[in-house]
Parts: C-alpha cells; sequence; structure tokens
C-alpha cells in the first residue's frame, strides 16, 4: 500500500470514532437531561374527556355512538360553555 492510502485509512479511522464518541455522548447527555427534567417536574396525569360524561355508549352501535363522537361532543361543549358545561344524556334529534 502506497502512503497516501495508508494516511486516508487512518484519517477514516480517527473519524469514525470521532463521530461514535460525540454521538454516545449526544445520547448520554439526553438521557441524563430526561431524568433531570422528569425528577423535577413530573408529568401530570391526563383526564380523558370521557371520564366526566355520565353516558355508556353502546357497544356494537357503530361509527354514530363511538368513543370519537363522544369526546368530540364532549370538547365542543367543553369549548362552549368554557369548562362550565357538562354533558350528561346524549340523545339524536330528529
Amino acid at each position: 500500500m502506497t502512503d497516501e492510502i495508508k494516511l486516508a485509512l487512518v484519517v477514516l479511522g480517527v473519524g469514525m470514532i470521532t463521530v461514535f464518541v460525540i454521538l454516545g455522548l449526544v445520547v448520554l447527555t439526553g438521557q441524563i437531561l430526561i431524568k433531570i427534567v422528569n425528577s423535577y417536574f413530573p408529568a401530570a396525569a391526563i383526564k380523558s374527556p370521557l371520564s366526566d360524561l355520565n353516558v355508556n355508549p353502546p357497544i356494537n352501535q357503530g361509527a354514530k355512538n363511538s368513543k370519537a363522537t363522544l369526546a368530540a361532543i364532549v370538547a365542543a361543549v367543553d369549548l362552549v360553555t368554557g369548562g362550565k358545561g357538562k354533558a350528561n344524556k346524549i340523545e339524536k334529534m330528529d
């Protein structure tokens, strides 16, 4: 092998090792930061909009009474009433 190829392989090896070390430091720093943030600022429990709803959706009734529809209705009532309203009963109007 010529000296130029040997130098190229050495530079290639040093570059690959450097990239590996720096990416390892990024991952390690990220994990440490996540642990610190989670210990000082724990995540609040997320409350489902369906938990306040006193209506149990009928099983196997198709999309018209699905959980997504109930969640949309509860969200709309919450938005319109500013959080003061509550959907107690949902019926189809003719």
